[in-house]
């Protein structure tokens, strides 16, 4: 399956990013992990498949619970990292808009903030549809919306203050489509899913100061870092002290203690 621009560009960030990752995200992103394999009953035995599965948290996660699992990536440096870290578990190298899988291959599929990430979201939910049993069960997670996404909030408001949103990057999906509760249930229904439900997921993000969420989002991530490094330095300068004066409000100690609430959604398969 050829990639588009925007899956390149996203594949080829997240080739170089996987250590970074861990070392930003790990704290954060596994706080819902517990509501997501509940969401779609994960039981021991059940065969369980994690997409976009990064360094293997959720996989993880899920195989503690006693479920048979596999997780598939698009970026090698992705499946390596997280089969370093997890050994005993299978992670393929694979795309979510194109499953290396058999249809009715699982009991439930999980995306641990994925969906954002493919250019073409739809596509993704088809191929989990169909590489699930019937009856089998699907969950995913996105960002809440930019007010309630404290760390989010903050920089993308001091970059839309003091910098430049468009910066030519290839175009994807909206980055809070998913935030939208409507959304995620429209979106999986018509992916043939019955029976949503969207909740939300307090998680707080730990960030050793000095470092801000500005810095864990331009040297942890791949989209937002991009809008980051494109700003002019004058430009930066200031966005990066427009954050630090956000952030202050959540300190303790030596960390930032930020909000990133999440939406989770899930449906069954018929």
């Amino acid at each position: 399956m050829e990639e588009d621009a925007f899956n390149a560009f996203e594949h080829q960030g997240w080739e170089r990013l996987a250590q970074p990752y861990h070392a930003y995200y790990a704290n954060l992103t596994t706080q819902s992990h517990g509501a997501l394999l509940d969401a779609v009953d994960v039981q021991p035995g059940s065969r369980f498949l994690d997409v976009a599965s990064g360094p293997g948290y959720l996989a993880a996660a899920a195989a503690e619970r006693g479920a048979d699992v596999v997780g598939v990536d698009v970026a090698e440096a992705m499946v390596e990292h997280a089969r370093c870290l997890y050994p005993s578990l299978t992670f393929r190298v694979g795309s979510a808009e194109d499953l290396p899988f058999a249809d009715e291959s699982f009991d439930a599929v999980g995306i641990s903030f994925g969906l954002f990430h493919f250019a073409h979201p739809e596509k993704a939910l088809a191929e989990a549809f169909r590489v699930l049993r019937a009856g089998g069960r699907i969950a995913f997670t996105a960002w809440a919306a930019a007010d309630k996404a404290i760390g989010l909030g903050m920089v993308l408001k001091a970059v839309e203050a003091h910098g430049q949103m468009d910066v030519g990057l290839p175009e994807g999906p909206l980055f809070f489509r998913f935030s939208n509760w409507r959304e995620c249930e429209r979106v999986l229904l018509d992916s043939g899913f019955i029976e949503p439900h969207v909740q939300d997921v307090d998680q707080t993000w730990r960030i050793r100061a000095p470092e801000t969420p500005l810095h864990a989002l331009m040297r942890g991530g791949v989209r937002i870092a991009a809008i980051l490094k494109a700003q002019t330095q004058d430009d930066f300068a200031l966005i990066e002290k427009a954050v630090a004066e956000s952030a202050a409000a959540y300190r303790n100690n030596e960390e930032f203690h930020v909000p990133m609430p999440c939406v989770l959604a899930s449906a069954r398969k018929p």
